[in-house]
């Protein structure tokens, strides 16, 4: 059995049949996991301003880079192993640089609170085995982690929950269209305007303190008495939530405060950014938007889209993301203007107009390590196939032995 890194439930019941030094056939994973598994289409090849070279020179021109930038910015992380992930806040450190991860416009906030104690939390054990009540709440994750539900929430027979979702477990939409998700939960979904998650929690929030809402008054109160009732309950906030209520974390928190039998999990999408928000945090006590300078300062413009946007840095690393596919256009206009350094086994947009690029091994398949899981558990990744390529840790290593 093998590790998945195709999303943040790093599913380790994955069976590999390899033949020749290649993958024949991939079994139990989904197709986002069976895609991962099956490495690049097109991969990539260590390069110096598009022109063709090899590893050590790319290492020795990225090097040079950093060395030579006076804002130089780490970014990305999300899809590296954490061993990766210590020795890349290792050299941001070293460089006095800047260095932010793809939780810094999604789900860092409400990581950053779990991890504070702030939220009460659980493991997917946990939620397998006792939840009866579950919310997906911005989330549709029979979409964005296609085994959640049938492993770990709604579908399987718990130690607690024998009869499973039949009669076991209620499951609760919450989201602003009638998601793959949304259609499962067997008359339970209820649809917010856009943006509307912060009324509607208002509304919830009245409704549990005895008084009467303001808001689609039947169904909040329906909903209340639900939530009331619950032995376990869960709630999955998925990135629609998190971008509705953006940093106003108070109303979820006070929400929690009148449901002491519920437990929140933020839906991770790439596979080991949980692991990178617990390194950072262990390292300064935040989560991302973090800049070395002899000390720590944490302030919001040192995320992504704000040091792009204000074109406040003179060379940018990449590793494990891929920012000229998932930022607007306007914010990583900036890119074509500066030295990009991308660290990446495939060929993406940003390796497409990097100024040096370093080709990596795929970590859980060609490489190993540790990455943590979306609960916070620890998991160990495995090495199925050789290869000849390096693995993020080792070529960050060389880069900090270089700088």
């Amino acid at each position: 059995m093998v590790t998945c890194t195709g999303c943040a439930l790093l599913c380790d019941d994955i069976e590999i049949v390899v033949e020749n030094g290649r993958i024949k056939e991939i079994r139990n994973a989904c197709r986002r996991g069976t895609s991962r598994m099956k490495g690049c289409v097109n991969r990539l090849i260590p390069s110096i301003y598009q022109k063709p070279s090899d590893i050590d020179s790319a290492i020795r021109k990225a090097a040079e880079i950093l060395k030579s930038a006076k804002s130089p910015m780490l970014f990305g992380f999300s899809n590296s192993t954490c061993e990766a992930q210590v020795r890349g806040i290792g050299l941001a450190r070293k460089l006095n640089a800047m260095i932010d991860d793809t939780s810094s416009f999604c789900q860092g906030m409400l990581i950053e609170k779990v991890l504070q104690k702030k939220f009460r939390t659980c493991s997917l054990e946990d939620a397998r085995n006792r939840a009866d009540v579950l919310i997906y709440w911005g989330s549709d994750a029979q979409d964005s982690q296609p085994r959640h539900l049938s492993r770990f929430s709604y579908f399987p027979r718990g130690e607690s929950r024998q009869r499973g979702y039949e009669e076991d477990r209620i499951a609760i939409a919450i989201d602003v269209r009638e998601s793959n998700t949304a259609k499962i939960c067997k008359g339970h979904f209820y649809r917010i305007p856009l943006k509307g998650d912060r009324e509607f929690i208002l509304a919830l929030i009245d409704a549990l303190s005895g008084k009467v809402p303001s808001y689609d008054t039947k169904k909040i109160l329906e909903l209340a008495g639900i939530l009331k009732k619950a032995e376990f309950g869960m709630v999955f906030a998925g990135i629609g939530l998190t971008y509705s209520i953006k940093e106003d974390t108070g109303v979820l928190l006070t929400l929690g405060d009148l449901l002491p039998n519920f437990h929140i999990m933020p839906m991770v999408g790439h596979y080991n950014m949980r692991g990178f928000n617990e390194s950072l945090f262990r390292e300064t006590g935040f989560v991302n938007r973090v800049k070395f300078n002899g000390n720590v300062i944490h302030e919001d413009k040192y995320s992504i889209l704000e040091i792009l946007k204000e074109k406040r840095t003179d060379a940018l690393l990449v590793i494990g993301a891929d920012p000229l596919l998932s930022l607007p256009g306007t914010v990583v206009k900036h890119l074509s203007a500066i030295p990009v350094i991308c660290i990446d086994p495939c060929t993406t947009l940003t390796s497409k107009i990097a100024a040096v690029t370093i080709p990596c091994a795929v970590s859980g398949v060609e490489s190993d390590g540790t990455a943590v899981r979306m609960d916070g558990e620890v998991i160990k990744l495995s090495k199925v196939v050789e290869n000849n390529y390096a693995s993020d840790e080792i070529i960050l290593n060389r880069l900090m032995e270089a700088v």
